[in-house]
């Protein structure tokens, strides 16, 4: 049995990234939102307490009763979970008279603490909160200052039970890994064997349970998520998985032809459908970019029941859905955390479609997939693909959809991809592509004057998709790529690079 930890989610956009740092630690985690029923405390070696866009003090904050687990499981509080202890177990918090958000340095920590065991004075950790812990409960004792903070860590006497007003969570906490391993470890005593192999090993197991004899239907993308999930899946049930790879019409150019040919030799077995021609007339006159992602879904989920029919007893759907998507569809299962955008693969199904979902990767992050991938056996070219928006083009094209738009980006985007490539810059980049704006704008080429389409290029670097800086290319690639898309993809006049980061901006368009 894997040993857990329980991370109660308060609506922090950084609950995610808890998650990311503990499974890195090779330590199994699971987020739930504070008042969720769905869990049992006794299946879990410790608990930390998320942060929170609210404030302790407010009337409507959450207000978890801990009775259950203070005292008697190791407890870490993060920022609002710090404050929510504070204020409740005889402390005080009040409105911060100065500003506690970014980088700040520890000027204190306590001698012999383990909590802090190698973190050493002036380490960089990086706050977040407008409230301050003005005063500590009594039975409560200092372990840890900023210039600002006097209160930035504390420990409840004779308890495994911890506060911190700053987020480990984030890189900008130099020591962040360092301090989480040391409560969730030396302190904790959880067992650090959480790794790809024992995923393999638990997943493949727990899909023989569930699946049984029964027939499943996978949609193959070509990309990295959905080829672990069918690897995953052909080891569990062998040939009672039917793979099918749908061409949207919103693929990526030549995509079709060539992700058949990738599946060929991996022992998968799948069928081709191209479905472009129902797609764009699905799409025809949509411009509402979820307008769109419903269109799709919906017709993605329509051929997929064309396809089932002909097919004898399937009763499952399986989906490569990875955390990022649960986590910004559904806010954490349900939980406080806003919701950001859909995604087709997790709006569930019609009632029409009799099939029932099994997504064996909807736990992990995306390098944590690729992982997984290298233990499967999977070859290292096709795991190491960017990422690759499930409605394609589809929301690359800003506005309405036609053919020709799609013609014309897929151009785009092939000029961009392989000039990456060539430039041996792919691999640098953790996704890159171009988006198509619904503007046109004035040029001249030759001696007359165009009023042509603008398209963004866009590369971002990141680790899991929930955060995300841009790329900074060399100008010299940027200026040939946008004279060879200028001069080679009719209709195009303009190219400009994007270098917004996630957040504020997402890394696609829409």
């Amino acid at each position: 049995m894997q040993q857990k930890v329980l991370i109660l989610d308060f609506g922090s956009q950084y609950t995610q990234l808890i998650a990311r740092r503990v499974r890195e630690l090779n330590i199994f985690c699971e987020i739930f939102p504070y008042n969720s029923k769905n869990f049992t405390i006794e299946n879990y070696k410790a608990i930390i307490l998320s942060g929170s866009p609210f404030s302790v003090r407010a009337e409507d904050a959450p207000h978890p009763d801990l009775s259950a687990v203070k005292g008697k499981l190791p407890l870490l509080g993060v920022c609002f979970g710090a404050q929510f202890m504070a204020h409740n177990f005889g402390g005080k918090v009040a409105a911060s008279n100065t500003r506690e958000y970014g980088r700040a340095n520890l000027s204190f920590v306590k001698e012999n603490e383990l909590f802090f065991e190698g973190v050493e004075e002036g380490s960089q950790v990086w706050m977040s909160h407008s409230d301050t812990i003005v005063d500590l409960p009594t039975n409560c004792e200092l372990i840890g200052s900023t210039t600002d903070v006097k209160n930035a860590a504390f420990k409840i006497k004779d308890e495994t039970t911890y506060g911190i007003q700053f987020h480990p969570e984030v890189y900008h906490s130099k020591d962040g890994l360092k301090i989480l391993e040391n409560f969730l470890v030396k302190i904790s005593g959880v067992a650090q064997t959480w790794t790809p192999d024992s995923f393999v090993e638990s997943t493949v197991d727990k899909l023989k349970k569930q699946l049984g004899n029964d027939k499943v239907v996978l949609g193959l993308s070509g990309g990295v998520d959905s080829t672990v999930a069918a690897v995953l899946l052909s080891k569990a049930i062998g040939d009672n998985l039917y793979c099918i790879f749908v061409n949207n019409g919103l693929l990526r150019k030549n995509e079709f032809e060539n992700v058949l040919d990738q599946y060929k030799g991996m022992g998968l077995n799948v069928k081709g459908v191209d479905a472009s021609a129902r797609f764009l007339d699905g799409l025809k006159g949509e411009d509402d970019p979820e307008g769109k992602r419903k269109i799709i879904g919906r017709v993605f989920i329509e051929v997929f029941d064309d396809e089932a029919h002909l097919l004898e007893d399937v009763k499952w759907l399986a989906q490569g859905t990875i955390y990022p998507d649960v986590i910004e569809s559904v806010s954490v299962t349900g939980g406080p955390s806003a919701t950001i955008k859909s995604h087709h693969n997790v709006g569930g199904l019609p009632d029409f479609m009799k099939l029932k979902i099994v997504e064996p990767l909807k736990m992990l992050f995306k390098d944590e997939v690729r992982r997984v991938g290298t233990s499967l056996g999977i070859d290292a070219e096709l795991l190491g693909r960017h990422p690759f928006p499930g409605p394609g083009l589809g929301i690359r094209i800003l506005g309405d959809i036609t053919a020709d738009k799609v013609r014309m980006l897929q151009e785009v985007d092939a000029i961009f991809i392989n000039g990456l490539k060539e430039a041996d810059l792919y691999n640098k980049v953790w996704q890159a592509g171009a988006m198509l704006l619904p503007v046109n704008s004035v040029g001249v080429m030759g001696d007359e004057r165009t009023y042509e389409k603008a398209v963004v290029l866009r590369a971002v670097e990141s680790t899991d998709g929930m955060t995300a800086d841009w790329v900074n290319l060399p100008y010299e690639f940027l200026q040939k790529t946008s004279n060879q898309i200028i001069n080679g993809v009719k209709g195009v006049n303009r190219v400009v690079y994007d270098i917004s980061s996630k957040p504020p901006a997402t890394i696609e368009w829409e």
